[in-house]
């Protein structure tokens, strides 16, 4: 698919309306910093820093279907507890998302919670109940959405087996929408996809499929005949499989197997990629685009949104701009700062999030590249900003720097990390930064946000300060003494 393909393809398909129902939850990430090893038992302690709540499960997929452009119709149960008030605040605060949420006395909301250090996931403690949801709820669900038919243009169940998408529930769905000539998609963690029989797609992923047909899914070949024999055991329109980095496989109405392989991206974080995948699916076809444009899409931004951490949310906008550049955003290389502050503005009225990172970079070691990557993986466009030579130089004394501006300049420029240079003549960069305005700062080191220079104005704007630990004995300095250590 093309740059002008994708582009008609976004723009059919801005403003048209999903029905989405399945298991909503709570993604909650706690994020620190692990320095030392407890002397209670063999596990890390962290330090906890911050924590961050988002939509997750059927909500993420409608989260995702915002971003893109669609309006969204949401239904789902949550428990009458804190964290599902805490989801429906959360939805609430979504545009385009008409959030139909029943509340059940019965349930706990379900709860994941990972913890993160250095940008590594460390554990998830799930918190959920399983069970099939009661005769009266189903009720509920299946009213609502067939009242919620009504000028749709697709249907998904986002099935995460925590008991809303229950057997009847799904065929009621189906029949409801079928009557009506819309589309369902259906993205399953059953291995009985028998219960979805009528549906439009089902897009299960390579463990799922393997499950059902009984056979592996590692290569075109074996994929290809799982599809087949899953083909054969399910009366639907179509059955797409997602295979992670080796990209997707199709079987269509027809019998027809087809492959689209993605290009390899770095994975930071897979929280939500199937949702993004799913939600892009979706998009596809509703914009009237063929199967494999759908799936094409689908690629493009399952690969955006692993490059993101958390539970990303991939938007028209991040889509846009990989068409036009191959990549998350073009490097703009070094630009003086009023071109840089309206490359700012220009990414902030696409609604972009920008981050900021800054510092002298003289030489470039493991542990700057730490802070660039994660401080990418927070926002969609990244400036780095790097102190000047005489800043350097009053900084650290007279020997320094050791690479010039230009130099280091060029270098971070090269990083794909790295959206935009600028360089600095004072000692911090609070200046820049009430001219840049960035919605995410990120620091390296052992600091704490109040001794930051420029955190209280960006957290006064309503935007995000994060500190990346430290690599153990990477820095300019240490780098400086081995090599004087091996001349001597």
């Amino acid at each position: 698919m093309d740059r002008r393909e994708l582009a008609e393809i976004l723009k059919r398909a801005a403003g048209k309306r999903v029905v989405c129902i399945g298991d909503l939850m709570l993604d909650r990430f706690v994020y620190g910093s692990v320095n030392r090893i407890s002397p209670e038992a063999p596990v890390a302690v962290m330090r906890e820093t911050r924590v961050s709540e988002m939509p997750g499960g059927a909500a993420n997929v409608a989260r995702n279907l915002s971003a893109m452009g669609l309006q969204v119709s949401l239904l789902g149960l949550a428990g009458s507890d804190l964290e599902g008030a805490s989801l429906a605040s959360a939805i609430a605060g979504i545009s385009n998302i008409d959030p139909h949420i029943t509340i059940s006395n019965a349930r706990h909301t379900t709860l994941k919670t990972r913890f993160v250090a250095g940008g590594q996931q460390m554990i998830r403690v799930d918190r959920e109940t399983s069970e099939a949801i009661s005769e009266n709820e189903e009720d509920r669900l299946i009213e609502t959405v067939e009242s919620c038919l009504d000028g749709a243009h697709a249907v998904i169940l986002s099935d995460y087996a925590k008991g809303v998408v229950s057997p009847r529930v799904a065929q009621a769905v189906i029949a409801a929408a079928n009557a009506a000539g819309i589309p369902v998609l259906v993205d399953p963690k059953t291995a009985d996809l028998s219960i979805f029989k009528g549906a439009s797609i089902i897009k299960p992923n390579a463990r799922e499929l393997s499950d059902v047909a009984g056979l592996p899914v590692s290569s075109d070949e074996e994929a290809a005949s799982a599809l087949t024999s899953a083909k054969a055991a399910i009366r639907s329109g179509a059955i797409v499989v997602t295979r992670a980095e080796k990209g997707m496989s199709w079987i269509d109405g027809h019998g027809e197997v087809f492959h689209a392989h993605g290009v390899a991206r770095e994975v930071f974080d897979v929280s939500g990629a199937g949702d993004t995948s799913l939600a892009a699916l979706t998009l596809g076809l509703v914009a009237g685009g063929a199967l494999k444009q759908a799936v094409e899409l689908a690629i493009i931004a399952s690969g955006l949104a692993v490059a993101k951490a958390g539970t990303a949310a991939v938007s028209a906008a991040d889509i846009a701009e990989f068409s036009r550049h191959d990549m998350p955003g073009r490097r703009h290389g070094v630009l003086d700062i009023s071109d840089c502050a309206e490359l700012a503005e220009s990414w902030r009225e696409q609604g972009l999030k920008v981050g900021f990172t800054n510092g002298c970079f003289d030489i470039l070691h493991p542990g700057h590249i730490k802070v660039i990557e994660e401080a990418r993986s927070r926002c969609d466009r990244l400036i780095v900003a790097i102190n000047s030579d005489a800043s350097v130089a009053r900084l650290k004394g007279p020997t320094r720097p050791v690479n010039g501006q230009v130099s280091r300049g060029r270098v971070l420029s090269a990083l794909s990390a790295v959206d935009a240079v600028v360089v600095f003549e004072d000692d911090t960069p609070a200046s820049l930064l009430n001219v840049l305005k960035p919605d995410l700062l990120v620091k390296g080191g052992d600091y704490d946000i109040a001794s930051i220079v420029g955190a209280d104005a960006i957290i006064d704007r309503g935007g995000e300060v994060h500190i990346v630990g430290l690599v153990e004995g990477e820095s300019t300095t240490s780098a400086i003494e081995r090599m004087n250590a091996r001349q001597e």
